[in-house]
């Protein structure tokens, strides 16, 4: 069974799992669309930072495409 962790830097909160080929899957309690993955703890932070930024972009995109839909109906 792969180990689980739970990490914070302070300013997020992580749940690592062990992949069977190495390193870690990278999620988030507070964010379940946030996945990612990496080799080390601190590569975690970084991939996760970029993923929430991401998925930050992407969900701002989808507001503006949803609102522009809605005052066209």
């Amino acid at each position: 069974m792969a180990k689980r962790y739970t990490v914070s830097d302070g300013r997020f909160v992580l749940n690592l799992e062990e992949a069977e080929e190495g390193g870690y899957v990278v999620t988030s309690p507070l964010d379940p669309e946030l996945i990612t993955q990496a080799e080390t703890i601190a590569e975690a932070f970084a991939n996760a930072r970029d993923a929430a930024k991401a998925l930050k972009q992407s969900r701002t995109r989808l507001m503006r495409h949803l609102s522009a839909l809605k005052t066209q109906a």
